[in-house]
């Protein structure tokens, strides 16, 4: 019987076929594996990559969010420096105005001082004035008569010098 002994080494027995079906049967179940594999990482590459995108997409209007509150911040403490640069300024706007009233004061005071003294020494050097005309007056009235006297005398010398020339 190796004729059957042949047949039975070509001809596969129930459990071989069974043995090769349950192999084709995993190979399959693997390859459904493999590509339920590959279909679940594209999927979940997929989901990943707009996963990215979105928080990229996030990222960036969060930090959009952030810039515009900072610039928020930002423009009203410019806003108070500006209002408390502005009041300072009229402070001191003020202040300066208030010394220049009273120096403008103090000026028109000081002009109208030097105008009363320059009245008064002008009064004063009229009344010198009129005192020295007066003393000039009398010394010139002084001496002339002075001259006069020393006329006179002078008269009565000559005519006591030319009454008397026969004495001589």
């Amino acid at each position: 019987s190796p004729a059957m002994a042949e047949s039975d080494l070509t001809a596969p027995t129930g459990a071989e076929a069974e043995l090769l079906l349950m192999q084709k049967q995993a190979l399959a179940e693997e390859e459904a594996a493999k590509t339920k594999r590959e279909l679940l990482t594209r999927y979940l590459q997929g989901k990943l990559s707009t996963e990215e995108q979105s928080s990229k997409w996030g990222l960036h209007k969060v930090r959009t969010a952030w810039r515009s509150v900072q610039r928020k911040a930002k423009d009203q403490e410019l806003r108070q420096d500006i209002e408390i640069f502005s009041q300072t300024f009229t402070r001191v706007i003020d202040c300066k105005d208030g010394v220049i009233e009273t120096l403008v004061r103090d000026l028109e005071e000081a002009e109208e001082q030097q105008n009363r003294a320059l009245r008064s020494h002008l009064h004063l050097t009229d009344q010198l004035l009129h005192l020295q005309r007066c003393r000039l007056g009398y010394l010139e009235e002084g001496f002339n008569a002075q001259v006069n006297a020393l006329k006179a005398e002078f008269e009565a010398e000559r005519c006591g010098i030319s009454g008397g020339e026969g004495e001589w």
